[in-house]
């Protein structure tokens, strides 16, 4: 495999502030590696009040394109020339593509990662099974829903804390979206196909998800966006009644995908290799 960068290597990479949690540049790297690129993939720390000037010189510095996250995924949306239909919708960019020209196209790949991550965990799930159940309301939820009715699911839940932030994710995305009170969060699961948990809670250092499982059907998929720890306590407690169960890790890898392709000119895979070693990359952080 290639590791030498000539003159004309290729050059993309991750904003944000702070960076060095990120596991961007090992999947990245590893992708570089595997396919033999002429490319570099690097940490782009920012901070939020030089962001838009780093976007801008992005063409500049002759790089490919850039993924963005936290803090920057909504201002990504103003900083670019033209946004994906997706991105607008769910108000945010993370992954960002110098154009011929020098312009900066943005898109947002958080929602083909989920459906993604999905398609290869359950090899029989699709969105028009039944109800799906969602819970939070943040920017990676305004993703998951975007994607799931887009997908074609028939009905879904959308549970969170703040009624009026769930309110608005339902009126932004559109389609058979359902706002339904933290109180009422476990009889929403009542013939539920798919639950997705896209808040903190279970998230190693953030406080546990309250939810009993009791009323959600064994048939139904549960997956949590949340890969740290990679087997969250809901998933666990999924997995020991029978329910199928998807890690959030996939979603990471797959999201990654669509800038690659554009960014190094190659389209690359998920294998269990690559998720070992990012796996691993996870484990040296702690």
């Amino acid at each position: 495999m290639n590791t030498t960068l000539s003159g004309k290597a290729k050059l993309a990479g991750v904003m944000g502030w702070p960076i060095g949690h990120s596991l961007s540049p090992r999947l990245h790297g590893y992708w570089l590696r595997q396919y033999a690129v002429d490319g570099a993939y690097v940490p782009l720390a920012v901070r939020r009040e030089d962001f838009a000037g780093a976007v801008r010189m992005l063409p500049r510095l002759g790089f490919a394109g850039a993924n963005v996250t936290v803090p920057h995924k909504e201002a990504a949306l103003a900083a670019v020339d033209e946004a994906a239909g997706e991105a607008r919708r769910i108000g945010a960019v993370n992954t960002i593509v110098v154009r011929a020209d020098g312009s900066l196209m943005g898109w947002n790949s958080d929602g083909f990662g989920f459906m993604e991550n999905l398609k290869a965990g359950l090899a029989e799930w699709n969105p028009g099974l039944g109800p799906a159940v969602v819970l939070g309301a943040g920017g990676a939820a305004r993703a998951v829903c975007a994607a799931l009715v887009d997908g074609g699911v028939p009905e879904l839940r959308l549970v969170n804390r703040t009624a009026s932030r769930a309110e608005a994710l339902a009126a932004d995305i559109g389609g058979p979206i359902e706002v339904v009170s933290w109180a009422e969060r476990e009889s929403a699961l009542d013939g539920a196909r798919l639950l997705t948990n896209t808040t903190t809670l279970g998230m190693a250092g953030s406080p546990p998800l309250d939810l009993a499982l009791e009323r959600l059907p064994p048939e139904a998929a549960v997956t949590d966006i949340v890969y740290a720890p990679l087997r969250t306590p809901l998933l666990v407690a999924a997995a020991a009644r029978g329910n199928p169960t998807v890690d959030g890790l996939g979603m990471l890898l797959h999201q990654a995908r669509p800038g690659f392709a554009a960014w190094f000119g190659v389209e690359p895979e998920v294998t269990d290799e690559m998720r070992t070693f990012v796996l691993a990359g996870m484990e040296d952080q702690d």
